[in-house]
């Protein structure tokens, strides 16, 4: 008797630990097939073309396999140049918006609910308008005849019009305006999630204010900076608009000489190749990211 009461014990463990695999299984299968309609859009609307820009930066002029599309990018120094136009715009503008961004961050978690929520709408009324609205609004604005030159010439600002755009100048500006909110978003829902009596703690413990802002309240909001940095270095890799509107072709980004390589020469695998690189580049960054931050972090909740 005692024998077979292990026995018959470790059968209905056995059986018990079956079943719920088959449970887990059918619910694993459910989820699936609840999940399947996404998948398949992801599937056609992202997968497929992206492999199919692999696909087209291998086809040489001859239409067979070849490497040419990639050898010309390192043979010319002109993509050289392309890329470090790339780079030094999307720097220069995440650079701005940091110092402009943070500020104004604070400025609004320091606010009352209703105060900072009125002020938050100013961030977000420039989604409401076209970006090529809001871009050749710039132009308006910042050309010789612009109202900006007008404006600083009446006030004694200025002896004579400054040439705005058609620049790296006029780009920046359009490209910081535009991108700004994407940084300042991020930053504030850090900054609002943080508990004021850590800082609070700091004070009573003999830290000024300034060493307390220092020390306890900047470390607890740099996830959320570092996201809303992050968002607007990414966005700008790839903008196109702003630069080629307000940089006036002296300002070419990677975005640029992909859509000229298709409606100029009808290049498909050059302007393919551009892409593939600029694709890896910003997935490189990405990795880079997270080995530094955790991802969950990026969202400004890993306090």
């Amino acid at each position: 008797m005692s024998s077979l009461a292990p026995t018959s014990t470790q059968a209905a463990s056995a059986e018990n630990a079956e079943s719920l695999r088959r449970d887990a299984l059918r619910e694993r299968m459910a989820l699936f097939g609840l999940c399947s309609p996404a998948v398949l859009i992801v599937l056609i609307m992202l997968v497929i073309p992206v492999g199919w820009l692999f696909y087209l930066s291998f086809v040489g002029a001859d239409g067979g396999f070849s490497l040419e599309n990639y050898e010309r990018m390192v043979r010319r120094k002109s993509y050289l140049r392309i890329f470090e136009t790339t780079f030094t715009v999307s720097i220069a503008t995440t650079a701005i918006c940091l110092l402009i961004g943070y500020p104004f961050s604070y400025f609004l978690s320091q606010l009352p609910k209703r105060a900072a929520n009125l002020c938050l709408i100013t961030v977000l009324l420039p989604f409401w308008t076209s970006l090529l609205v809001r871009t050749y609004a710039w132009l308006v604005l910042l050309q010789k005849q612009g109202l900006v030159n007008q404006w600083a010439i009446e006030l004694g600002l200025l002896e004579e019009p400054l040439k705005f755009v058609h620049n790296m100048t006029g780009t920046l500006i359009g490209m910081v305006h535009i991108m700004l909110p994407f940084l300042v978003l991020p930053a504030y829902n850090a900054m609002k999630a943080i508990d004021r009596d850590y800082v609070r703690a700091a004070s009573n413990m003999g830290a000024g204010p300034v060493k307390a802002f220092w020390t306890v309240f900047l470390p607890l909001s740099l996830p959320g900076v570092f996201a809303g940095s992050l968002i607007v270095f990414v966005l700008c890799l790839g903008f196109y608009v702003t630069p080629a509107v307000l940089g006036g072709g002296r300002v070419i980004m990677v975005s640029m000489k992909i859509a000229s390589n298709i409606e100029l020469f009808v290049n498909w695998g050059a302007a393919s190749a551009l892409g593939v690189v600029l694709l890896l580049m910003t997935a490189g960054i990405l990795w880079l990211a997270a080995r530094f931050v955790k991802l969950e972090n990026l969202t400004g909740g890993g306090h």
